[in-house]
């Protein structure tokens, strides 16, 4: 448990910076991928080439951020009890539905085949979406509680600016906006993970 205290910000780090970099050095070996226009995770379809490499990280990462959990709660727990437990609740289930069980449960290459594994996939990638989008605000609640101002300040401004992105990802899904610069689904989730994933 020492060591998990010890190196768990390491893990936080390596998760979050690794999302982003693998997901785009794997994109340069899938033909026809677009890092605007498509979800990161159609890079683990079973059509494509990175497959097998990216469901692996997928589950590396989810992992990561759960060993990151104790360092967490112990960094935070005395200052506010249920907040804590609400950011590592919060962390720990889109470890699990955005990260482990998508690395099982895979979507297809185009929306419109849909099977009981991408149903599966969906429904972890939501709910794990939806509340890790709370966490750069829980965060803020914290360092605010704890007199630390300036984080308190820069994560309030990465909540609002991730949810606006959260808003346009999950706009540009939808037929009125095809063909618009609102459909760049890709973008927006790339986007909107660096600010959620801002602490």
């Amino acid at each position: 448990m020492k060591i998990i205290m010890k190196y768990g910000w390491y893990a936080l780090l390596i998760a979050v910076i690794g999302d982003l970099l693998i997901s785009t050095i794997l994109s340069l070996f899938y033909k026809g991928y677009n890092n605007l226009t498509m979800s990161i995770s159609v890079l683990g379809n079973p059509q494509s080439p990175v497959k097998v490499q990216f469901n692996c990280w997928m589950f590396i990462e989810g992992v990561l951020f759960l060993i990151a959990l104790p360092a967490l709660y112990k960094h935070y727990h005395l200052v506010s009890g249920w907040m804590t437990i609400s950011l590592i609740t919060f962390i720990a289930v889109f470890a699990v539905g955005a990260c482990i069980l998508t690395a099982f449960f895979s979507v297809n290459e185009t929306k419109g085949v849909v099977t009981a594994a991408s149903k599966i996939h969906g429904a972890g990638s939501v709910l794990g979406f939806m509340l890790f989008l709370f966490v750069p605000l829980l965060i803020a609640m914290l360092s605010f509680k704890n007199g630390e101002d300036v984080i308190g300040g820069i994560s309030v401004i990465c909540f609002i600016v991730a949810l606006v992105f959260f808003v346009l990802f999950v706009m540009s899904d939808k037929e009125k906006f095809a063909n618009t610069v609102i459909s760049n689904e890709g973008l927006w989730q790339r986007f909107n993970l660096v600010f959620m994933y801002f602490l």
